[in-house]
């Protein structure tokens, strides 16, 4: 099964993806991580009003291979969490870039897109050409 990445999105090489919308970023984990990590059995987020700090770890989830952590893409004030994913972490997988999102961010630094990649770059990275 070839894994998605759709071209509206920014990634990392942590694999969280970004997406922005005004000021606000929706942070999740792509389809590699996902199928990477295999069955999800918890995440663990941020509290709203929690403030990241860019390469850090802001969370983590846990399946039957592995416990990650999530770092955080950019930097700012987590405004909204998806309890959906906390309640229910196998549904990550169903829908990684959509109903998966986990977290949403008020964006302190904008200069911290410049170090993301586009999904042709992300793709090339985790597809190893």
């Amino acid at each position: 099964m070839a894994l998605e990445y759709p071209s509206h999105l920014r990634y990392v090489d942590t694999h969280e993806y970004i997406h922005v919308e005004d000021d606000i970023a929706v942070i999740g984990i792509t389809a590699y991580a996902v199928d990477q990590l295999g069955d999800i059995v918890f995440v663990g987020l941020p509290e709203e009003g929690t403030e990241i700090e860019k390469g850090e770890s802001f969370g983590s989830v846990e399946s039957v291979k592995a416990v990650e952590d999530l770092y955080a893409p950019l930097s700012g004030e987590v405004v909204a969490v998806n309890t959906a994913v906390v309640e229910s972490p196998e549904s990550l997988a169903d829908d990684p870039y959509g109903d998966g999102w986990l977290i949403k961010v008020r964006i302190a630094n904008p200069e911290d897109l410049e170090d993301t990649m586009s999904a042709e770059a992300y793709a090339s990275l985790v597809e190893g050409s």
